[in-house]
């Protein structure tokens, strides 16, 4: 007799090109584990070739136009959320309301406010909120993090964290992007924020930063660059820069330690083989050999992530990348935009339901806020 678990039921908000492809091949990457049942969308055209890719890998999804509609109909253990930013608040919390599980992209919310209405929400629902930082989950990430935080490379002293993408005005002809109300922001919220979310994984608590902002290209409200220098917990400092200006685009992450530099150099995701360790002159080979990356190689990637939060709903607990792990990581982003606009330094902690900041990335400044 067939004594394996049933498989949880999961439903996709959003069927444009992220849930079309990174979404739809972890859910199938994991499906032993959790089949996807149900898809929403507005656009009747999109949600149909959707539907008829998912049939094309064996999937029978059932398509709804409202996300309230799906979860009344199908009550899914996990909704996977694609949608644009302005939207993730209203339908985290929906879907938390409805008992399920949600692993969304990012920004998963605009403002520290609507992160902490999703906090309510779980609190009141008993599930949980993930936010898509798929950078944290692959095997040279997890064996940075390991080294680092157990002392193996010494002391972190000195961070560089460096997101220098290129995108184009056609790019931002799409009406919700550099825009406040429906992105949150620029590269600050929408392109950078998966590296320093990294570098915050890896160095822990931030504490201090100082930041400049400006518009050197794009006609949008947001900004197109952004630069911060960072103080941590541990005493490491960190310079970080969010660009969308960047004609040869990288991802960089590079961390100075007292007995070796961990660098990784990549652009949408990596692999073991991203990751590079230098060891300090007084460092022998022996104890350098033990710090190569493991031989297994797990990329960073949605399915990667999507695995964790299974085996947290599996074990009954909150996933990673969630609750104050994350919030951590929105704080931040608040913060560099208040350094940035106010021309002083932001602590941790500082931004209170009382700031502007709490409410808005811009802060109301007169410079940034919409004029229209």
């Amino acid at each position: 007799m067939d004594q394996s678990p049933a498989r949880l039921r999961a439903a996709v908000v959003g069927t444009g090109a992220i849930v079309t492809g990174s979404h739809l091949s972890a859910l199938r990457s994991h499906a032993g584990r959790i089949e996807l049942v149900a898809a929403v969308d507005v656009d009747r055209e999109r949600l149909d070739a959707f539907r008829a890719t998912a049939a094309d890998g064996g999937m029978t999804v059932e398509g709804f136009g409202s996300l309230d509609a799906m979860l009344g109909a199908v009550r899914p253990d996990l909704v996977l959320i694609g949608t644009p930013p302005s939207l993730h608040r209203a339908q985290t919390v929906a879907a938390l309301e409805a008992g399920a599980w949600v692993l969304c992209e990012k920004p998963l919310t605009l403002t520290l406010a609507e992160y902490d209405e999703i906090a309510a929400a779980e609190a009141a629902s008993g599930a949980y909120a993930s936010v898509v930082f798929q950078h944290r989950y692959g095997s040279g990430a997890a064996h940075a993090r390991e080294l680092i935080a157990g002392g193996e490379l010494g002391a972190p002293l000195v961070a560089h964290c460096q997101t220098t993408w290129h995108r184009d005005s056609a790019y931002y002809a799409v009406p919700w992007r550099g825009r406040w109300s429906s992105e949150g922001g620029g590269p600050t919220m929408g392109h950078g924020i998966h590296q320093y979310d990294l570098l915050l994984h890896l160095l822990g608590d931030w504490t201090e930063i100082r930041a400049m902002a400006s518009r050197l290209v794009h006609d949008t409200e947001s900004e197109d660059v952004s630069t911060a220098l960072v103080r941590f917990a541990n005493g490491a400092l960190a310079t970080v820069v969010n660009s969308v200006l960047s004609p040869d685009e990288v991802s960089r992450i590079r961390i100075d330690c007292a007995d070796a530099t961990v660098e990784l150099t990549h652009l949408y995701g990596h692999t073991n083989a991203d990751w590079v360790y230098t060891p300090a002159p007084h460092v022998g080979a022996e104890r350098a050999d033990a710090w190569r990356t493991p031989a297994a190689d797990v990329p960073s990637s949605h399915a990667a992530q999507l695995g964790a939060v299974l085996d947290a709903m599996a074990a009954g607990v909150r996933p990673p990348g969630s609750g104050a792990d994350a919030r951590r990581t929105v704080e931040f982003a608040a913060a560099l935009y208040k350094a940035a606009f106010s021309g002083q330094p932001v602590h941790a902690g500082g931004i209170t339901p009382t700031d502007p900041y709490y409410t808005a990335m811009h802060g109301g400044h007169p410079d940034w806020s919409p004029q229209r």
